[in-house]
């Protein structure tokens, strides 16, 4: 069953070339879905948890690299999920490691913010402060960004970033205080 979810989820991969019949066995205990069950699950989560990598990576193409990743290490996991929330929580924490892994490499887009103010116009005023805020917010910490974007791009409560990130759910409020007022730092224009 394990090796036929891994074949759905990654086409690419061989079916028969998974493992051998003694760990599809294991793989299968594991798994603890079956195939619609993880169908319904990869419908209700990959567009948040895409958001989520894409916030975090800005990039789009690196956004669908770890997705799939993620997906296929949570189909490895040999994980007892209580329940759909638990399970939710599981993969943003994968998730939020592979992306830790990821900028662990020296980062080259850390590039200063402009000190120009920007030209008349609407869509021009909206582009640059879209382009201030990205910049912005690749000048913060991962876990900062983290916390930004589960509080406000998902919605997320405190407990489910605390979940989340594996975090303290009494350490989200201030947390999030310190990372909104360090990207207002960021954001705001020197003062000479």
């Amino acid at each position: 069953m394990t090796r036929r979810l891994l074949s759905l989820a990654f086409p690419f991969i061989d079916a028969d070339g998974l493992g051998a019949a003694d760990d599809t066995a294991r793989e299968d205990a594991a798994l603890q879905m079956d195939e619609d069950t993880f169908h319904g699950f990869y419908a209700r989560t990959s567009t948040m948890l895409w958001a989520y990598l894409s916030r975090a990576t800005g990039d789009a193409s690196a956004a669908d690299d770890l997705l799939q990743e993620t997906y296929y290490r949570f189909l490895r996991a040999r994980v007892d999920f209580e329940s759909e929330a638990h399970r939710r929580h599981y993969i943003f924490r994968i998730a939020t490691n592979l992306v830790r892994d990821r900028f662990r490499r020296p980062r080259l887009d850390q590039a200063p913010l402009p000190d120009e103010p920007a030209a008349p116009g609407n869509l021009a005023r909206e582009t640059e402060q879209r382009t201030d805020l990205q910049r912005a917010m690749a000048r913060l910490k991962p876990r900062e960004r983290d916390l930004l974007w589960l509080a406000y791009g998902q919605g997320s409560t405190h407990e489910e970033i605390a979940g989340s990130l594996g975090l303290k759910t009494g350490s989200i409020k201030p947390l999030l205080f310190r990372a909104r007022r360090k990207l207002i730092a960021l954001l705001r224009p020197e003062r000479a």
